[in-house]
Formats: C-alpha cells, structure tokens, sequence
C-alpha cells in the first residue's frame, strides 16, 4: 500500500442495469478512484465488463448464494488488497455494507402480508436459509470488521436481531450525484410528450425492482380509490406485469397504469412525473427516493423505507405507517394531486437532497475503511 493510497477490493455478486446497489457502488468506487486509491471487483460473469472500467474484475465462477459466498473465500487467498468491501452477504470481509438490509427483518415484515400456503413455501426455500446463515456469520460471527448501514432503522434491526454491537455499526447515508439529479424544467415538456402524458394529467411514478417488496399493489389499489381520470401511474422496473393487470382498474380510463419496463437512465421519468410513490413492505433506504426528492418531487413513502427517517411529513413528502394502508396512500396522493402544493415543495426538496452529495458518502465511507486497515489516513 502506498502512503495514504488503499487497494480496495470490492464484493458484488450479480448485475442489474438498473440496481440501485450496483449504481451506487459505481458512484462510490469512482469517487475514491477520483481520490487516488484503486479499486477491483470481485463478482460473477453478470457484471459487464464496460460497466467496470475502475480496476481488475476478479471473476467468481459460482452464482448460487453460498457458493458465492465459498469461491471469495477461496479467491481472497489468492489476491491481495488492503481492504475487502463487500456489499454482499459473504462469510468474511473488513466492512460489510449493508445496503440489501436485514434479511430476517425482510421475511418478518412480509410474513404479515403472506398467505399461510406462501410462508409454508418460503421456509422451505433453499436460498433464504443461505442468505441467513451468511448474515449470521457477518453479524453475530465477527465474520466482518465493520457494518456501515444506510439508515438507522437497518442499525436497529442488526443490533435487534443479531445482537451485534452498536458502536459496531456505522450509519452512512446512501449519496447520489447532485450534478446529475435535478430539477429539469427545459426537459420536462418534452419527457411528458415522449411518455403520451398530457398537460392536465397527474404523473405518479413508481421506480424500483422487486415490486412485492416495493409495495406496487398498494399503489395500485391506492390511485384506484382516488378515482381521478386525469391519475396515471408509470411503473418503471422489472416484474411480472401479469400479477398486476388483474386489479380492478376500470373505473373511468383504459390505462390508468402504464408499465414502462427497466430503465437505465431515469431522468427523463423524473422530469416527467409530479408525485413519487414507493409504498414499500421494507426498504433498507430507497436510492430512487432520494433522486426524486433531488429532482424536486413529492415523495410518498411508508416508514419501513429507511428513507423516511431524512424527510419531514407533508413538507418533503408524505410518510404512511403500513404499506397496506391505502386509505392513507390515497390521502397522500390527494394532497400532492394540488399543483400549488408541489410548485411549494420543490425548492425545499432539492436544497434538502443536497445535503446527500455522494462526496459526502465517499468521505465518510473512505474514513471507516482507514480506520479497519489501520492505515494513516490523508482525508481531512
């Protein structure tokens, strides 16, 4: 290691174009490339190669969950670097962030939205016992240094559920890049023309894979309680459109939701729309929250997303107590449905996203990794 300089080795597993892990890991490990360390992947064959343009990609042969898990033990004897990052559930590493959350709280939450034949199903799957026993070896195993977690709520639940010290555990905000993530007046007429949205229609975008997590059916059942013909939902992610097509929503137009399938690049949507809403069973923090909030939208969100710990209530957005309460949902999407109300809370919204700079997040995270690797550190 050179003076003040690390060799950081990064641990993702998969790929996604438009996962909100992979993009924020490409957001960190630039910055701190930026900065002057070096950075290299651990990860399987999914992560393009063009998508990694930082360092070395150190390929791990196996998909499967533990034998991810088996192949970075074995590979890590073999490649050296200062510190291993692993965004990952592995058995070792020197920081774990904890991005994906925690499990057991996952499948705790869910278990109240389950049929009784669904969680019969669930016990017996094969990769939730994996994924548990990885967490278990990070968390109540001293399988990792040190947790950064992306909210308090995420803290709470390790330090709950595993018993893991808190002064442990690091609470670093997800970061985004402000230059990116704005208001875009000049665009926003032309991404409405190219989405068909008229000038009197009412946008809600819903952004985000993982749709049963990310509570869509209540979004859903929420925009048809509103019974607003000028309402229309975008759903923009990967998912089964079929389990959702089903719902009961004919009430006075043809479409009044509109699946847009995986975007990369959701700017042009943002610019677009006039409400976010991500009713979420459980989100560690939702990264497409915070880059609707920089965008200047409302963002209606329930209090199991980490991310209703940085906003106010009826200021920034609103904040539902369950998932489920589409009453309240529908409440919330009345009230930003008023055009003065959100022309009001735009500029509050985006002088309060940027005080979540990903700078910010490469300082704090570049810190705790200088605190595991013992290393003299050159960040003020």
């Amino acid at each position: 290691m050179s003076k003040g300089k690390l060799q950081i080795g990064f641990v993702r597993r998969g790929y996604s174009p438009s996962g909100g892990a992979e993009n924020y890991l490409k957001r960190l490990a630039r910055g701190l490339v930026g900065l002057g360390h070096e950075a290299q992947l651990f990860a399987t064959d999914e992560w393009p190669v063009e998508e990694w343009p930082l360092g070395k990609i150190n390929r791990i042969e196996s998909r499967s969950v533990i034998g991810f898990a088996n192949d970075l033990e074995k590979a890590r004897q073999k490649i050296s670097c200062d510190a291993l990052m692993s965004l990952e559930r592995v058995w070792h590493c020197d920081v774990y962030r904890a991005g994906d959350g925690v499990h057991r709280a996952w499948l705790a939450y869910r278990s109240k939205f389950e049929m009784p034949l669904q969680r019969f199903s669930r016990v017996l799957n094969r990769k939730h016992r994996e994924i548990l026993q990885l967490e278990e070896a990070l968390f109540a195993k001293a399988g990792t240094g040190r947790v950064i977690a992306n909210s308090e709520m995420v803290k709470r639940e390790i330090v709950d559920f595993y018993n893991c010290p808190p002064e442990k555990i690091d609470v670093v905000r997800t970061g985004i890049p402000l230059d990116q993530f704005h208001f875009d007046s000049d665009n926003r007429e032309k991404s409405r023309a190219a989405l068909n949205l008229q000038p009197d229609e009412i946008a809600l975008l819903f952004a985000g894979s993982g749709w049963e997590r990310k509570g869509l059916r209540f979004a859903i059942e929420a925009i048809e309680l509103c019974r607003n013909p000028k309402m229309i939902l975008l759903v923009a992610g990967r998912g089964d459109e079929r389990l959702y097509k089903t719902k009961r929503l004919r009430f006075l137009r043809e479409e009044p939701v509109r699946f847009l399938g995986e975007i990369v690049d959701l700017r042009p949507i943002y610019a677009a729309a006039d409400i976010f809403i991500l009713p979420s069973i459980y989100d560690p923090f939702s990264n497409a929250c915070l880059e609707a909030l920089a965008c200047g939208l409302p963002v209606i969100t329930t209090k199991s997303n980490g991310f209703s710990e940085v906003i106010n209530d009826s200021v920034h957005g609103s904040i539902v107590n369950v998932a489920n309460d589409t009453i309240s949902l529908g409440n919330a999407i009345r009230f930003w449905s008023e055009e003065s109300r959100r022309t009001a809370a735009r500029a509050a919204n985006i002088q309060h996203a940027a005080a979540f700079d990903i700078s910010k997040n490469v300082d704090r995270t570049l810190k705790i990794l200088f605190q595991v690797t013992n290393a003299p550190s050159s960040v003020g």
